[in-house]
């Protein structure tokens, strides 16, 4: 019902920046909550951040806040992570998701999930 397709990682050193985008497809008018989730080989993913389709209310992992930002654009239904200092400990395939419900911090709060980008940080 709802397609994610995920766009903008890379290759950088650290303290470098990239810009992820997702467009999403389908029955977005479902969901209400968009996410970011990374994972690193051999790790389980996790949350780094999350936006309200509504209301643009962001919550961010401890490990990111005040280095990524997340951000929407409802009329494009598309969503952003801004990453800015990276450090190589953010090295992960970085997966966009989105919630039906208004539960945002686990894997198993999210339906729909797009392929993810590759983000490499070097240091």
């Amino acid at each position: 019902q709802v397609q994610l397709v995920e766009s903008g990682g890379g290759l950088v050193q650290a303290g470098g920046s990239l810009r992820l985008s997702c467009a999403a497809s389908g029955r977005t008018f479902s969901s209400y909550v968009m996410g970011w989730f990374r994972q690193a080989p051999g790790k389980e993913p996790e949350f780094a951040a999350a936006i309200t389709w509504s209301g643009g209310s962001t919550y961010y992992a401890d490990s990111v806040k005040g280095r990524f930002t997340i951000s929407r654009d409802n009329a494009k239904n598309t969503v952003y992570l801004q990453m800015n200092s990276l450090k190589p400990e953010d090295t992960a395939v970085y997966y966009c998701a989105a919630s039906t419900s208004s539960r945002l911090y686990r894997i198993g709060d999210y339906t729909y999930w797009g392929q993810g980008t590759q983000v490499t940080v070097s240091s």
